[in-house]
């Protein structure tokens, strides 16, 4: 099998029994603040779109490229679909010309057959409101020689099903590096946003570890980021100044401390590299570059290629701005409304955990207002005087305007993936509070509802250094045997990072989530 790396979390998978094109992403996401890197701008996208089967793992921008979709991939292409709740990909994939669809059944292994032979594939699908928009994804496929497994960033709570349908896995891409807007956008001591930064650049490399010590695959490629920051306003965010705390390290960083911890397995893809497999052995890895300009694109030259990458880009990224609705306009208040209250009506478990209103500053030079979320009222409406805020966010006028106009279904996709937004809260994460920001239509609303109402079993219980605690992760059901790890009279899932105080159970991340958990007799 030849595998080709495409940029970010994208590869092409070559077999003898047909090719498959697996999330495509060039141009920028986020209302521009994303770009792949290293640059994957002047690869053939037409030569690569020319395959047999499609598959995109979840809606993030930086996953579905709706303009590359449609400009550079066949659409009689058969799409492998994910089992996702709610059918938007499907529905997004048919807007632009797709139509031949292998619909899977999440975990299950399927063949799939065409003219140049079968293929077995697997996806594993996730359907938890906080996995990407209402859904995410990874990919199994053998060609009969060879396994590999496209993780990309998805967050399998359980992959005991990988060994028992495919047995040895050979290659395993999957995300190391940050992927989403905290610490940085908060309004925090500039201390404890370092703390905080540096605790969650070791806690992401930690868990891709633990992923791939369960899969146990010969080979590795760290995919699924980081991003490129080449706005001027963003620069900053890149991890290219030595910062501990910068939560986007590159393949090469991951790559070193995988080394560091024994496994000698990594291999580092730019795009246009190429990989050939023969079951679990590398036969050849050819980079588009000579290897001292890989390396330095990753080292001593990095500022110096996002500097340059930034010049090439310019004219992109001026594009992309110039779709941005115009900041000044009439209020707001009364679109907001519109927008919300509806979802609001239908959202008591959403709502009811939020629990409080909730500030949205929308200022800039050509536009001031301040609208409140008030979502134990359900409305939308004007702050009182002197009202004070645990949770609250200021977002440029034109943001909102923009994916207001484009009836956006997700800010999480859009505003809050972008950094282009500042926050503050007085306690934890409220993970109510960005599901609803999530999902603002009637179907994803209704199934974040009714996950959230849902009872889940926490009966099992297991032992982890001195306490006995429920087996299942009270936020998304991740198995804290594979995923707790304990210090001192705390317990972290390293899944997401959420953290309980073993003494009371109680969750130090957001409110609610209580863990049962108990000391044992020493």
């Amino acid at each position: 099998m030849q595998v080709t790396s495409i940029g970010h979390a994208g590869f092409r998978l070559d077999t003898t029994a047909g090719s498959i094109l697996c999330d495509p992403w060039v141009n920028p996401a986020y209302f521009g603040s994303w770009f792949p890197f290293p640059d994957n701008s002047t690869l053939d996208w037409d030569a690569l779109g020319d395959v047999d089967y499609l598959y995109v793992s979840h809606l993030h921008k930086d996953h579905f490229d709706p303009e590359l979709l449609r400009a550079h991939v066949r659409k009689d292409a058969v799409v492998l679909l994910p089992d996702f709740p709610v059918p938007d990909l499907r529905r997004e994939l048919e807007k632009l010309g797709f139509h031949r669809f292998f619909e899977t059944t999440d975990s299950v292994k399927h063949t799939v057959s065409g003219p140049k032979g079968e293929l077995e594939v697997m996806i594993v699908a996730l359907r938890a409101p906080a996995d990407g928009p209402i859904g995410d994804s990874g990919l199994v496929v053998s060609d009969g020689t060879t396994t590999v497994f496209n993780m990309n960033d998805a967050r399998p709570v359980d992959l005991d099903v990988l060994a028992v349908e495919f047995g040895h896995i050979d290659v395993h891409m999957l995300q190391f590096s940050g992927a989403i807007w905290y610490p940085m956008v908060y309004d925090m001591p500039k201390r404890a946003k370092a703390a905080f930064g540096t605790q969650k650049r070791q806690r992401q490399m930690d868990r891709c570890r633990q992923y791939i010590d369960q899969v146990g695959a010969t080979w590795v490629i760290p995919s699924a980021g980081p991003p490129c920051f080449l706005d001027p306003d963003l620069r900053h965010l890149n991890d290219d100044s030595g910062d501990p705390a910068n939560i986007f390290p590159d393949q090469m960083v991951f790559l070193d401390q995988l080394r560091s911890h024994g496994h000698t397995g990594g291999l580092l893809m730019i795009p246009g590299t190429k990989a050939e497999f023969t079951g679990p052995q590398l036969d050849s890895l050819v980079h588009p570059l000579p290897e001292h300009e890989v390396t330095a694109i990753f080292t001593t030259g990095k500022a110096d290629y996002i500097d340059a990458y930034a010049q090439r880009m310019a004219p992109v990224l001026a594009a992309e701005k110039a779709r941005w609705a115009p900041a000044a306009g009439p209020s707001l208040l009364e679109p907001l409304r519109a927008k919300f209250e509806p979802i609001m009506a239908q959202s008591d478990q959403v709502c009811d955990g939020i629990g409080y209103p909730v500030e949205l500053r929308l200022h800039g030079p050509e536009h001031r207002e301040t609208v409140v979320l008030d979502f134990p009222k359900r409305i939308v409406r004007e702050p009182i005087p002197n009202e004070k805020f645990r949770y609250g966010f200021a977002i440029a006028p034109e943001l909102v305007r923009t994916v207001l106009r484009d009836d956006e279904p997700d800010w999480v996709n859009t505003i809050f993936l972008s950094t282009r937004f500042t926050a503050w809260r007085v306690g934890g994460y409220n993970e109510y509070l960005y599901t609803f920001f999530k999902c603002l239509t009637d179907e994803r609303i209704a199934y974040a509802d009714g996950w959230f109402a849902e009872a889940h079993d926490d009966t099992a219980s297991i032992t982890l250094d001195g306490w006995e605690i429920q087996r299942r992760c009270p936020h998304l059901k991740a198995d804290l045997s594979k995923f707790g790890v304990v210090e001192g009279t705390t317990l972290t899932c390293n899944l997401h990072g959420w953290q309980w105080d073993l003494r009371t159970g109680r969750c130090l991340t957001t409110k609610g989530h209580e863990l049962r958990c108990a000391s044992l007799p020493s």
